[in-house]
């Protein structure tokens, strides 16, 4: 049994209080990268790649393009911990994030967004292409100058265009096997920015009070649920048309896939709205985890019947 810390030799103490130093900083700074969106996104770039390449592409190529896409995301994301630093201390469901806590100085986190920011494009370029590496730039830039700086806290329209940038993997994705971006991967593009607003909406009513709080005016600050709500059953049918699209590209395993999960969906949203409208208490919160299996499904059947390589449907 070790001895407590103010209890053993100095040199012991020393090297224990240095590695847990040590972890804290390690900690934080992957803190600032939100992994868990991150693995989000890698979640979407497979199958993408699967599908360009209609079939299982190199090892390397997939795990380059997932190394670079990881490294862009964790960058955009670092980004943004520092633009919205003072929103975040406010807000409970973010003020457990390193800047907020002072866990890291906010120069650091600024100078190690850049530099992942920089490698990403780097290491995509050598690796993949650079059509791929500019399309990682371009997320990148577009995340934090225009979603966080320009639409965030200015509109209630700010995870709709804002949301572009979590659809950029698919394009990246694509980009890196074909060296192209052509239109099954804008179908794919199309497909999470249409799922987005759902998705990021049902979280946003359960923090409501986090965001007004915080003076950002997403939606179900400035709007009433219902008609929150019956925007996210807008969004829900867009979106599962959109996912209907990529049918000319896949066999019948991803159009199966797609008609039932598409339904599903689309009556969660509408149940959500029901309960809403009738004045019930609603969990919204499980539409939004919901929402996260649904698109891993529909990802996980393109990379399935790409992989396969059944005849598309519509050659």
């Amino acid at each position: 049994m070790s001895l407590p810390l103010s209890q053993q030799p100095p040199a012991q103490g020393v090297r224990a209080g240095w590695r847990e130093r040590v972890g804290r900083t390690v900690r934080a700074y992957l803190g600032l990268t939100k992994t868990r969106i991150i693995e989000q996104l890698l979640v979407v770039t497979v199958p993408a790649m699967f599908l360009a390449e209609r079939g299982v592409p190199s090892v390397w190529l997939i795990v380059a393009t997932l190394v670079g896409g990881a490294m862009a995301a964790a960058s955009a994301h670092a980004l943004n911990c520092v633009v919205d630093a003072d929103i975040d201390a406010v807000m409970k469901r973010t003020a457990r994030r390193p800047l907020a806590k002072g866990q890291v100085p906010t120069r650091h986190a600024l100078v190690f967004g850049l530099v992942l920011g920089a490698l990403s494009s780097v290491w995509l370029g050598l690796t993949t292409n650079w059509l791929a590496a500019g399309l990682s730039v371009a997320a990148i830039a577009f995340y934090v100058l225009v979603y966080t700086l320009l639409l965030k806290r200015r509109t209630s329209q700010n995870i709709v265009w804002g949301g572009a940038a979590g659809c950029m993997p698919v394009v990246i994705g694509w980009a890196a096997v074909t060296g192209t971006v052509e239109w099954p991967a804008l179908v794919m593009f199309a497909v999470i920015f249409f799922w987005t607003p759902p998705h990021f909406w049902a979280l946003a009513m359960r923090y409501r009070e986090d965001y007004a709080n915080a003076g950002v005016p997403m939606l179900p600050v400035v709007a009433t649920p219902a008609q929150v709500t019956i925007r996210i059953v807008l969004y829900s049918w867009v979106m599962v048309a959109a996912t209907l699209l990529l049918v000319a590209a896949t066999s019948w395993i991803y159009a199966t896939v797609a008609v039932l999960g598409g339904t599903w969906f689309v009556y969660q949203a509408h149940r959500l709205h029901h309960g809403v409208s009738a004045g019930r208490e609603v969990g919204t919160m499980k539409l939004f985890h919901l929402s996260n299996a649904y698109l891993c499904v529909l990802f996980a059947a393109i990379a399935v019947d790409a992989a396969i390589g059944l005849p598309v449907l519509w050659p």
